[in-house]
């Protein structure tokens, strides 16, 4: 099994923000994360899922992702989204995201798992030092969909 564990950041929300994410499989461990100048806390929460199951290379293997967002594991888990996009996403946040999402979860077919943030889970734990370290960086990226959307 693949276990992917992810977290996100944002200092403000809206301001800079970051993602981390840690997946592993049997002795391989692989670490993800990419900060923003201007974004929120959920999207990067998602962004952290959909950048961890783009760098899959293989369908083959099952995978859970462990996630300390109920915004992320609730729409999933309480298969809130397929309802959003029977409504096409009207007035709901991240659609961009939201759309980027569902082929990979209809691909990869992901188990969620939530755990407590900030509880001593040192794989969750590892995973925000990568987001709050990424929103801290330099060089931050543009969320240009964020930004776009609210006009910046």
């Amino acid at each position: 099994m693949i276990i992917i564990y992810t977290d996100g950041a944002a200092k403000g929300n809206p301001g800079p923000g970051g993602y981390g994410a840690v997946m592993m499989y049997g002795k391989h461990r692989k670490e993800l994360s990419k900060g923003f100048r201007l974004t929120t806390n959920n999207r990067m929460e998602l962004l952290s899922v959909i950048e961890a199951l783009e760098a899959l290379n293989t369908d083959k293997i099952p995978v859970t992702i462990v996630s300390d967002s109920k915004y992320v594991v609730d729409s999933v888990t309480k298969g809130w989204i397929w309802n959003w996009q029977k409504k096409g996403f009207k007035d709901k946040a991240n659609v961009d995201l939201w759309k980027r999402f569902i082929p990979l979860f209809n691909k990869y077919k992901p188990k969620f798992k939530w755990v407590k943030g900030h509880s001593g889970h040192e794989e969750n734990e590892r995973c925000d030092q990568l987001a709050v370290a990424a929103a801290e960086g330099r060089n931050l990226e543009v969320d240009t969909e964020y930004e776009q959307i609210k006009g910046r």
